[in-house]
């Protein structure tokens, strides 16, 4: 069942079995109160065995582009479409979110973000990226790296969830 992401009160909800659950759930919070925000869209999301679909496109993305297969259970999904692009998020029990920001009319600006809850490691499967630190009030200090997707992706597909 979809929940609505909550960015003044943060919860732990479709999140407990991670071992950074808090920070996973300040993480989620974070994207959803950045949406809100720019987009004024709220943010929704599923647990991973209603949004296969999306979980799949991303990891097809990820396989494609990078060879890179995340070793970590999803937890949770969204996708949604904002200004014409294409958004897909899924959060990992292992705290990472994976995203990717496909605009639907413009090849040259797109791309996957992830983001490392406070207190993980980096995975072994992201490990020849660099990470930038950000600050974040509902999430302490997150990690981040992206790469530029350069082949083409049907993001219908994820839209089917």
């Amino acid at each position: 069942m979809a929940y609505v992401v909550d960015f003044h009160t943060v919860s732990t909800r479709g999140l407990e079995s991670s071992p950074v659950a808090d920070a996973l759930a300040g993480l989620r919070a974070n994207e959803a109160r950045y949406f809100k925000n720019k987009y004024d869209h709220v943010f929704t999301v599923e647990p991973a065995d209603e949004a296969r679909p999306v979980i799949d496109w991303v990891s097809h993305i990820l396989a494609e582009e990078r060879d890179i297969v995340i070793a970590s259970r999803p937890l949770e999904a969204t996708t949604f479409e904002v200004e014409g692009i294409r958004i897909a998020y899924v959060f990992y029990e292992s705290g990472l979110s994976i995203n990717v920001m496909y605009t639907v009319d413009n090849a040259e600006k797109r791309a996957v973000g992830f983001k490392l809850s406070e207190g993980m490691d980096i995975p072994t499967e992201l490990d020849s990226f660099k990470f930038a630190r950000q600050k974040s009030a509902l999430a302490g200090t997150i990690r981040g790296s992206y790469f530029v997707i350069k082949n083409e992706y049907d993001p219908e597909i994820a839209a089917d969830t």
